[in-house]
């Protein structure tokens, strides 16, 4: 009786399963085939930062023009373009965007108001009373960003601050949604200055707790000669269609809280030809080049900083940018 029994289930249930091979085969939803070759442009990183669970839910979506080929920051422009092929469609290639660190408060910049004896993390630090530094707005310093990075592009310093390597970065912006300061951004990764200050406090408040904060003095805005810059809440705010990375800025910032990420800037050089016009002289913010009116001119390379201004607008095209160790003295 009871191996009757047993036949009888296994026979049952090998007829539902004959019929559920049947509905799958007759109902199932053929994938697009775009989806495919979508997916095999994918870096499978499954990091989520397209909004999507992952590769495969971001690939369907795109096969079905449900999400922009432009959607995975992981991938970046130049794989955008090639599901923009593969879809029939012109995709415009952007610039790659990298994460970057609008504070540079660490424990040895920045003021402690208190010490802090709990879960370390940035968000729970930040939850009692704002953390442990004076300054309301800076890195909290607990790495919530370094242990979210899915790529390995975050390391805490011994400051207490995330170094961002611009290489391995990329621009997801997972690292920019966990911060509980917002104190994280995401810039082309042409750019080569940027402030590198996210208080909206007054000049006074600034100078009392950190030695590297913006406290609004306006000379960034004044020295500017592309008038890229204004002051909003208290913080220059830079126009990236205008800034040409000249690096006035963080030359002339008195209290450095700009970041220049140029490895090695260039110094002018006047070449034989030299008329004296003085036009390069009035331009240069950092007396940089003697004569006077009517003479040849010189650079003095221990105050160019390399902006670049005096060649653009020598007449002549006399004024080269060389780099340093090319610079005849």
């Amino acid at each position: 009786m009871f191996s009757i029994s047993i036949a009888t289930m296994a026979g049952l249930s090998l007829v539902m399963v004959f019929i559920l091979v049947l509905a799958y085969k007759r109902f199932a939803v053929k994938p697009n085939p775009l989806e495919k070759k979508i997916r095999s442009l994918l870096p499978g990183a499954n990091c989520g930062a397209c909004g999507y669970p992952g590769c495969d839910a971001f690939a369907a979506a795109v096969a079905k023009k449900e999400a922009s080929p432009e959607g995975c920051p992981v991938g970046g422009p130049d794989m955008a373009v090639k599901i923009g092929e593969i879809l029939g469609i012109k995709v415009e290639r952007g610039e790659k965007r990298v994460a970057f660190l609008l504070c540079q408060g660490g424990t040895d910049i920045v003021k402690e108001k208190a010490e802090y004896r709990g879960i370390e993390t940035c968000r729970a630090a930040n939850l009692i009373a704002g953390g442990t530094k004076a300054c309301p707005y800076g890195c909290l310093g607990f790495g919530d960003c370094e242990k979210a990075c899915p790529f390995d592009a975050i390391e805490m310093s011994s400051n207490n601050l995330p170094i961002i390597d611009r290489e391995k970065c990329t621009g997801c912006g997972i690292c920019v949604e966990v911060c509980p300061r917002d104190v994280l951004t995401l810039i082309p990764i042409s750019k080569m200055v940027y402030l590198a200050c996210n208080s909206l406090d007054k000049g006074k408040t600034v100078r009392l707790v950190c030695r590297f904060g913006c406290f609004s003095c306006n000379i960034c805005i004044k020295v500017c000669p592309y008038d890229a810059l204004t002051m909003e809440d208290n913080l220059p705010r830079m126009d990236l269609e205008k800034c040409t990375d000249c690096g006035i800025c963080y030359y002339k910032c008195p209290s450095k809280s700009y970041i220049d990420f140029t490895p090695q800037r260039p110094k002018a050089f006047i070449k034989e030809g030299c008329n004296g016009c003085h036009e390069c002289s009035k331009v240069c913010q950092f007396k940089a080049i003697e004569g006077k009116e009517g003479e040849v001119h010189r650079v003095l390379p221990e105050k160019c900083v390399g902006c670049g201004e005096c060649a653009l607008v020598c007449p002549i095209n006399v004024i080269e940018m060389l780099a340093p160790e090319e610079v005849k003295i």
